[in-house]
């Protein structure tokens, strides 16, 4: 439960380090294709220690992570989670690590082959 309100809280303008939690609205959900359910998409992951981070010093996130892990547990997908209206732009390199995307207003266009 505390760890769904601070990805709320995190979700309500905090990533953008302008808003508290009692002045933001919501402005996004985290894209997880069903991974709750058991989908193939990464689930968000430090929600509750970014919260803490940004509450007792000061440092709001820019991004979250979300992973997908494998039965052993190892990561086998992730991605950053941007705050609202920006979205993760693959910008090359292995598309299932994070560290090929960034946080831009869209999409762009299409990488050709």
């Amino acid at each position: 439960m505390v760890a769904g309100l601070a990805a709320c809280a995190l979700s309500m303008g905090v990533l953008s380090g302008t808003a508290a939690p009692a002045e933001a609205a919501p402005a996004e959900a985290a894209p997880t294709g069903a991974s709750a359910t058991g989908g193939p998409g990464p689930e968000p992951t430090g929600q509750f220690e970014a919260l803490v981070r940004w509450v007792e010093h000061g440092r709001a996130p820019r991004t979250l992570d979300a992973v997908r892990r494998d039965a052993e547990g190892n990561v086998t997908r992730s991605r950053p989670l941007c705050p609202y209206p920006l979205v993760a732009r693959y910008i090359g390199g292995d598309p299932d690590s994070a560290a090929s995307f960034r946080c831009a207003r869209d999409y762009g266009p299409p990488k050709r082959a």
